[in-house]
């Protein structure tokens, strides 16, 4: 679904990834790892459009994607939920929900907000309630539906269990495994890295703006200099 092929992105003068490439087959979720500063938003922003590469190509569907606008891409079906969440803290959850359809032009947007709450309960008990005022796991929720309701092929999601409790954290990956069972693919973007790669089939790992490991995820789990460096523990 998603072929990324030796992308180099810079930052002023600063140059952040370093021909990077990866694949996503279509209904899969897969997992970027890496430690602060490693290039994993900026390859998530890459991606999504919000940066444009200088070197490299960006492939979806098989069509050439490269340096395409976030809206663009929002249309052939790529929803990013970024890091940080950004919802639109002024406004209601049911405004943020419709903000997420905005670009729709069919006639089955109430029908999936109403699924959408359906999905999030919390959500639809405070539909009425700004933004800016929900708790930090209530926001990732809101974020992660605000982009399902864009009725996304594939779904970028940076850090979602970023600042949240532990059982928030494990809500947060169910509805992750939800989405993909559902039919939706998935790039994500995480440190917490036993919980990534538990639900996701496939792996990199990006140092310094470089991929340095790739694999299956149950590979990756059993990498001994993986479990050192993202998994707390040495092997034994």
């Amino acid at each position: 679904m998603l072929k990324v092929n030796g992308i180099n992105a810079f930052y002023g003068k600063i140059q952040v990834l370093k021909s990077i490439s990866l694949e996503v087959e279509e209904g899969s979720i897969v997992t970027i790892l890496g430690a602060n500063g490693a290039g994993k938003t900026t390859t998530m922003k890459t991606i999504s459009g919000l940066l444009k590469p200088q070197a490299g190509s960006i492939q979806f569907q098989g069509q050439d994607v490269t340096g395409l606008r976030p809206d663009q891409l929002l249309r052939k079906g790529v929803a990013l939920v970024p890091e940080g969440r950004q919802i639109l803290s002024g406004m209601t959850v049911l405004e943020n929900l419709e903000m997420g359809a905005y670009h729709r032009k069919d006639n089955e947007i109430a029908q999936d907000i109403k699924n959408v709450m359906e999905r999030f309960p919390i959500l639809e008990e405070r539909q009425k309630q700004l933004g800016g005022t929900l708790s930090g796991g209530q926001q990732q929720m809101l974020a992660i539906a605000r982009a399902i309701l864009s009725k996304p092929k594939l779904l970028l999601l940076d850090e979602p269990s970023m600042g949240l409790a532990p059982l928030i954290v494990a809500d947060i990956f169910k509805i992750i495994t939800e989405i993909n069972e559902a039919g939706t693919t998935v790039l994500l973007v995480e440190q917490n890295a036993r919980q990534a790669l538990k639900i996701s089939d496939y792996g990199y790992v990006l140092e310094t703006g470089k991929m340095v490991a790739e694999g299956s995820s149950q590979k990756l789990l059993n990498d001994p200099r993986i479990m050192e460096a993202y998994l707390g523990r040495k092997s034994s």
